[in-house]
């Protein structure tokens, strides 16, 4: 690296993104919640994604802490902030920290909407027309008609 190149500017873009996906997919996902339906999913997806979050970030400071460790991979120490957790520094947790804030943003932005009503005939239609989900039945054969 050269010049004032830190490894946390290079951690800006990257967690700049997120943010923006991130912010994106919370319009989408209040314009599609609208007014009148239930929040409980939504502190479901909250929680698990808090969850999920704290893992990765635990994980990430424990493989960081042996990779460091065992010398696979090395800091410059004019580069860091000098915060470290362990032995690695507080600026490569930025990438987990986007990770959490991308993933679960992208899944609500490619999410197809669903519609209730569709759905429901969906559902109706299969459990009197057809054995499995859009799958009809057929009628049984008798060996003689069998190709």
């Amino acid at each position: 690296m050269t010049g004032t190149t830190t490894y946390a500017l290079l951690a800006v873009p990257f967690l700049v993104f997120a943010a923006l996906v991130a912010a994106a997919a919370g319009v989408v996902a209040a314009r599609r919640r609208g007014t009148g339906r239930r929040r409980a999913g939504v502190a479901v997806g909250v929680v698990s994604a808090l969850v999920t979050g704290v893992v990765l970030l635990v994980m990430t400071g424990v493989f960081n802490n042996v990779i460091v460790g065992l010398g696979i991979v090395a800091y410059d120490d004019a580069l860091i902030s000098g915060a470290r957790v362990g032995l690695f520094p507080v600026e490569d947790l930025a990438y987990s920290i986007g990770a959490v804030l991308l993933l679960p943003s992208c899944w609500v932005l490619l999410e197809r909407p669903r519609d209730r009503s569709s759905a429901h005939r969906i559902v109706h239609r299969a459990g009197r027309r057809t054995g499995t989900v859009g799958t009809p039945t057929q009628p049984p054969r008798r060996p003689e008609e069998t190709p």
